[in-house]
């Protein structure tokens, strides 16, 4: 099904999905809270998977578009969207004493640290594919 939406989606999603799992179990051992950590981590990381996905849909919907113009504001409708939605989410951390909210931001992170390291994995994925 992500595939349908954008070729590269899948690797992206499986990145933030490692990267999440990388920072639970180094993480883990640092803090005291590991309750807090742990859904503070995970919160941030579906974050980090929601904005992977509606960033995908917004890229589809804004090149159906037709117009220069209409995908523009389409695209930065969409951006804030996301942002205010993940801003929504920590905001409701806070309040609601959730999670920690440094270990959500890292998650959210995952989002920037997985589309990095992507090419990394292309490139890895296709030199094994060589020697096979």
């Amino acid at each position: 099904m992500l595939k349908r939406l954008n070729e590269a989606l899948p690797g992206l999603v499986l990145g933030i999905i490692i990267y999440g799992i990388l920072l639970q179990l180094t993480g883990i051992w640092l803090v005291d809270d590991k309750l807090r950590y742990s859904t503070g981590l995970w919160i941030g990381i579906g974050c980090a998977l929601f904005m992977a996905i509606h960033m995908a849909m917004s890229i589809e919907d804004a090149v159906s578009i037709g117009t220069e113009d209409g995908a523009k504001k389409k695209t930065i409708a969409s951006a804030m969207f996301r942002y205010v939605i993940v801003l929504l989410v920590l905001v409701a951390m806070c309040y609601l004493n959730l999670g920690m909210i440094l270990p959500a931001f890292f998650g959210v992170l995952g989002l920037k640290i997985s589309a990095y390291v992507q090419p990394l994995f292309y490139r890895l994925r296709d030199r094994k594919k060589h020697k096979s």
